[in-house]
């Protein structure tokens, strides 16, 4: 049994509006001639297909075209969860039609977590695979909230909530594959983010809840899982430094934090319950880079990354002691007539000179939604069980927007 594990394609996605359609199409080029040429038996997605509750009709008819592509190559079966940029609504709507293809689609929890597990059989109509499909867990569909609880009761309320929607999953799927035979794998999938977790800067992974709502400890998962597939972050790693625990990770750089970064999908061979791990790299697209330092020091990289030709499209930061008035113009000027498009350039010395929040030197663009909060309610010396108690309040009213986008159609 060969399983191919990704996740976090965020289809749709631009930078700093820049679109990407073509990236893409040729990433789900490769994957689809990957799954043919590695005569792979199960394609497993984990969450975040698309980048909006909203994805454009471009970005849509990207994802049917390569479902299409997938139904006609060795792939048996194709298993999507959705994310928390995903809308639930929308990634479901067609998931009756798709399961005639093989293709198995949960867009939200349903009401009888059995339509989770999905029972896998092969070309014999043996059963060759049980997976656990569970999609990202949404506060309101996980917890009651109870008025006047700390944000460490619901940080509580919620981890226990989701430890037990996944041992009682896991439970019944592992009963299901022992009546099956005991040698067959059990996979499960999910989309959160695990405690000690790696992301790094600009990669556009929002927090999930509120706090640290979103950091399960590794023991929610139950030890009868043979795979797990997991999808959010987007650098790839394992769980807790366990091999058979993984995030793929982003198949693309999502913004310049993650440029030069190796991206790569899951290749898991089972023998018979046992996992065997494989990176397969996926090739970059599209040039990403950040180039910084000193005016000297971005003009020799721009005139090398110009003299080597090709495309590529950059983040040009100055960091120099010198006050530069006309960086963008020297920027724009040295890489006019070239393939070269700088998306956006930071005066790093003149944001020194202006007042901010803290002394972190970062821009409001640089803040997520709730850093910029807690520096208003520090700004204006709200301490104490106010802040804690605001703070949770607009946490909840966040999760009830970003739902409200997923589900938006």
């Amino acid at each position: 049994m060969r399983v191919l594990h990704t996740s976090d394609w965020h289809l749709g996605r631009s930078l700093f509006g820049q679109k990407r359609y073509e990236e893409f199409a040729a990433f789900l080029g490769w994957l689809a001639r990957t799954l043919q040429e590695k005569q792979v038996d199960v394609l497993v997605v984990s969450g975040d297909v698309f980048d909006t509750g909203t994805p454009s009709n471009r970005a849509q008819r990207l994802y049917y075209d390569f479902l299409r592509q997938v139904y006609l190559s060795p792939c048996r079966h194709v298993v999507i969860t959705a994310g928390n940029h995903d809308s639930p609504s929308m990634l479901g709507a067609s998931r009756h039609i798709l399961q005639v293809l093989d293709v198995h689609v949960v867009g939200s929890l349903p009401d009888d977590p059995a339509d989770e597990i999905k029972v896998l059989r092969d070309a014999q109509n043996r059963v060759c695979l049980v997976v656990c499909a569970v999609p990202f867990l949404r506060d309101a569909d996980m917890r009651l909230v109870e008025e006047g609880e700390s944000v460490a009761d619901k940080e509580a309320k919620m981890q226990e909530a989701i430890r037990r929607h996944y041992g009682q999953l896991v439970a019944q799927a592992d009963q299901i594959r022992m009546e099956a035979g005991n040698d067959i794998p059990l996979l499960c999938m999910g989309h959160l983010f695990t405690a000690g977790g790696r992301t790094v800067e600009g990669d556009g992974v929002r927090e999930l809840y509120v706090g640290s709502l979103a950091h399960v400890p590794v023991t929610i998962f139950p030890p009868a899982i043979d795979y797990l597939a997991l999808g959010h972050l987007h650098v790839p790693q394992r769980v807790d430094s366990r091999e058979h625990m993984r995030y793929s990770g982003s198949p693309l750089p999502m913004g310049f934090g993650e440029a030069g970064q190796p991206k790569s999908v899951c290749l898991v061979d089972f023998e018979g319950r046992r996992p065997r791990v494989e990176l397969l790299p996926v090739p970059e697209f599209q040039h990403l880079e950040r180039v910084s330092g000193s005016m000297r020091e971005i003009g020799q990289r721009l005139a090398d990354l110009r003299d080597n030709g090709g495309s590529a499209w950059l983040e040009v930061i100055y960091t120099g002691d010198d006050l530069e008035g006309s960086l963008r113009q020297k920027v724009e000027d040295a890489v006019a007539g070239s393939d070269i498009r700088v998306l956006k350039i930071r005066n790093a010395r003149l944001q020194d000179c202006q007042p901010s929040l803290d002394d972190t030197g970062k821009n409001l663009e640089e803040l997520s939604e709730t850093e910029v909060f807690a520096r208003c309610l520090a700004a204006r010396q709200i301490e104490g069980e106010q802040a804690e108690r605001l703070m949770r309040l607009y946490g909840e009213i966040l999760t009830t927007m970003h739902e409200t986008d997923s589900n938006a159609d």
